[in-house]
């Protein structure tokens, strides 16, 4: 992994795009990653791969054969996912996330895991986001989001039917997880 004091400089000198004080703990990585289903998912997709913590979790979880697209709109954090996690099966996307039907070709995603700063992103963008999210999941898929404002889960309801919240306190600051169908 790159040196960490420099991706933390990236996280602090671009904090209104990262939206993070610190990088996600291994509790809250682990926590957010039980509501997922890993057994037979063949696509997933990440948005807001920063130092790689939350990817780090799912290429140890995933099958062999699984593809993982992960987004991450800074070049600083890209080259370093890209370091990381050389794998054939791991595609670093350095784009923002609401160009996300760009890169699935068609196909549908079984989960969609999430660090975004949704607070922080433009209405406009978060818009897209949110419908071209639940647009590539596949019916049976997840959408699983971290985030600090329970008030997003409102935001999530304009999309999605089924939305489970479950809070974290292990992490600083406490965190929600929010897993939508």
């Amino acid at each position: 992994m790159k040196n960490k004091s420099v991706l933390l400089k990236e996280l602090y000198k671009n904090i209104s795009t990262t939206g993070a004080i610190t990088f996600s703990s291994t509790s809250l990585v682990n926590k957010m990653l039980s509501y997922a289903e890993f057994k037979g998912a063949k696509l997933i997709v990440e948005l807001g791969g920063g130092d790689g913590s939350i990817t780090k979790g799912i290429v140890e979880r995933m099958e062999k054969d699984t593809v993982l697209l992960v987004f991450e709109i800074s070049k600083a954090f890209c080259d370093n996912l890209e370091k990381e996690f050389p794998q054939e099966n791991v595609k670093i996307i350095c784009d923002s996330a609401e160009h996300i039907d760009k890169y699935l070709n068609g196909e549908k995603a079984d989960m969609i895991l999430s660090s975004l700063p949704l607070s922080l992103i433009n209405k406009e963008s978060r818009v897209e986001i949110y419908k071209k999210s639940k647009a590539a999941i596949n019916g049976h898929g997840k959408f699983i989001q971290i985030c600090y404002s329970y008030l997003l889960k409102y935001q999530f309801a304009n999309y999605f039917s089924d939305i489970k919240s479950h809070l974290t306190i292990k992490n600083f600051p406490p965190t929600f997880i929010l897993v939508c169908h």
